[in-house]
């Protein structure tokens, strides 16, 4: 049982390291954003790397319910759902508040070995062989080239939809990602 205490100090953390960055927040903005103490806070997160995981453990389930539900919404065709989980980014680059992937920036941000980064690229990797799971279903010859495909496609469009503050690039993503899976999963 998450009590209530935890869920609002992770909840103003990843509000605060979403628009900020995780170095751009320490842990006395968060105490005082969320209303706990300090004790609270250190009873939870023993350091500031648990609480930016934690960041990560929430960024993570909201992006993948976003992925999976879009994929979901495009049919039942496989080749469709890997076109169609496009449609999340779109949604994420026209977000109000769109700082772009809150992994690719905590990377960014993060020492490669620390426990934020190896979260971050565990989240890449789950993310990566979910599409290698629909481009199997799909039929492509080479589910792992299309995974990748696929994954830098949906990486770029999140650096660039807040890089040119364009989300029209998501759809161009989209257009692109139509492309790569009509060439490796030809159509029965």
């Amino acid at each position: 049982m998450v009590s209530a205490a935890r869920e609002r100090i992770v909840q103003t953390a990843f509000r605060l390291f979403y628009a900020h960055g995780v170095r751009g927040v320490g842990v006395d903005t968060i105490i005082a954003e969320s209303g706990v103490a300090k004790a609270t806070l250190y009873k939870h997160f023993p350091g500031k790397d648990d609480l930016v995981v934690a960041y990560l453990d929430k960024a993570d389930a909201v992006w993948r319910d976003s992925l999976v539900r879009a994929a979901k919404e495009a049919g039942d065709d496989p080749r469709d759902r890997l076109v169609g989980l496009f449609d999340a980014l779109g949604a994420a680059c026209r977000r109000d508040g769109f700082h772009g992937c809150a992994f690719i920036n905590t990377a960014a941000e993060t020492a490669p070995g620390s426990p934020a980064h190896a979260r971050t690229v565990e989240h890449k990797a789950v993310v990566r062989a979910w599409i290698r799971e629909l481009a199997a279903e799909a039929g492509a010859a080479d589910p792992d080239a299309l995974a990748t495909g696929l994954s830098l496609l949906l990486d770029g469009g999140l650096a660039s939809g807040v890089l040119d503050g364009r989300p029209e690039v998501a759809d161009a993503a989209k257009v692109a990602a139509r492309s790569l899976v009509d060439l490796a999963c030809p159509a029965a």
